[in-house]
């Protein structure tokens, strides 16, 4: 009828059904954002937590291979032993030799420090729990000891690349009391006034994983004897490839090599090591000439300096340093090193936020749709530590 007011029941359905699509519309663009509204402040932290495994990282891997810059055996450590390895040397964690580990990277190198100077005197060749150290020109007029404290990680080194690392546990006027980080020494006859003893930083960085208790973790021992502390926790993915001088060691004036420690005499045999005369790990004799030549290959001619990449099998292979038959042996490629590259992935923290395990996720999380994912984050940077490139 023309005057009664009010909608027809066909009117009503219609109405009724531009209403529920809008709404639906409106939930539909409204719960995305919700998920972007928890994601958001998670993906932050994620990239937070990420820099700082960066920032801590590189700080150590640049300055690695700082060496000693008083004394007898000044330079960088390139040119006695290798200050970079991909394995732990550390007292509680030590690899056998040979052992190689992708997730794993040893570290060492001399701070700026006044605690530098040479023994004086040694205990019994079997032991070296207590040194004396000379006070040069360099140690602190106050200081006895050198500038040495209690709790201090040392290296004593030689000009041939022998060295052992320790704790000092105590000191008392110039003698320090020293607690070895391996299990075995490396050599035991240092020589008195042509030895140096050095504060030295000594760091292992590895990847710590416990599925079952849900623990990932970036740690780090510090010292050689030491427990590992953590760095950054939910770090799912580690790993460091190696990159190095194409061209073998070659004989210069002085630092005496272009890496590596330099071999004895011609007419000598080094009595702590297992080597002909004239020869070490770096060096031998050539039969047909008598003059020392490169132990190790060329590995890439027409690199022209490039670093090539270094593979696992060539830090496992030999020749070793100081010989074969030492206890902490190390392969002389090691020596190569010149650039790290380093690979982290981390996840998050937030299992509701992690989908299930696969190519986005390395460990599977809970969350119900698309929306509210947060896929692992993974960076690569890679590393040339000066004090490895400094005859570059």
């Amino acid at each position: 009828m023309k005057d009664q007011a009010g909608f027809s029941f066909v009117e009503a359905l219609v109405a009724i059904a531009l209403v529920l699509a809008v709404t639906a519309a409106t939930f539909a663009v409204m719960d995305p954002a919700r998920g972007a509204f928890a994601v958001l402040p998670e993906a932050s932290d994620v990239q937070q937590r990420l820099r700082v495994s960066m920032d801590t990282l590189y700080e150590d891997l640049v300055m690695a291979g700082g060496g000693v810059y008083l004394g007898p055996v000044s330079g960088s450590l390139v040119h006695f032993f290798a200050p970079v390895a991909p394995y732990r040397t550390d007292l509680k964690h030590a690899d056998v030799p040979g052992t190689v580990k992708a997730d794993t990277i040893s570290l060492m190198y001399v701070p700026s420090t006044v605690a530098q100077t040479t023994l004086a005197t040694m205990g019994p060749d079997t032991s070296v729990a207590g040194v004396d150290v000379d006070v040069q020109p360099g140690c602190p007029a106050s200081s006895e000891s050198c500038g040495f404290q209690s709790g201090m990680t040392v290296v004593i080194l030689d000009a041939s690349g022998l060295h052992d690392t320790f704790t000092v546990s105590s000191v008392s006027g110039s003698m320090l009391n020293l607690q070895s980080t391996s299990q075995e020494l490396s050599y035991t006859n240092y020589p008195p006034h042509a030895t140096t003893i050095a504060q030295i930083v000594s760091v292992v960085y590895s990847l710590k994983q416990d599925p079952a208790a849900g623990a990932f973790q970036l740690v780090r021992s510090i010292g050689g004897a030491g427990s590992d502390q953590t760095v950054v926790d939910n770090i799912v993915g580690l790993s460091f490839d190696y990159f190095g001088d194409p061209q073998p060691p070659r004989l210069t004036g002085r630092p005496w090599t272009t890496y590596g420690p330099r071999p004895p005499p011609l007419d000598a045999q080094d009595p702590s090591r297992a080597y002909p005369v004239g020869e070490n790990c770096v060096f031998l004799v050539d039969p047909l000439t008598g003059l020392q030549v490169p132990r190790l290959p060329v590995l890439a001619a027409d690199a022209g300096g490039t670093p090539v990449r270094l593979t696992a099998a060539q830090f496992a292979d030999g020749p070793w340093c100081p010989d074969e038959s030492n206890a902490n042996r190390w392969d002389a490629d090691l020596l190569r090193i010149r650039m790290v590259a380093v690979t982290l992935r981390m996840q998050s923290a937030n299992a509701a936020l992690r989908g299930p395990a696969g190519l986005l996720f390395a460990n599977g999380g809970r969350a119900t749709g698309v929306s509210g994912w947060l896929p692992d984050l993974q960076v690569s940077f890679q590393v040339t530590p000066r004090n490895l490139n400094m005859a570059r």
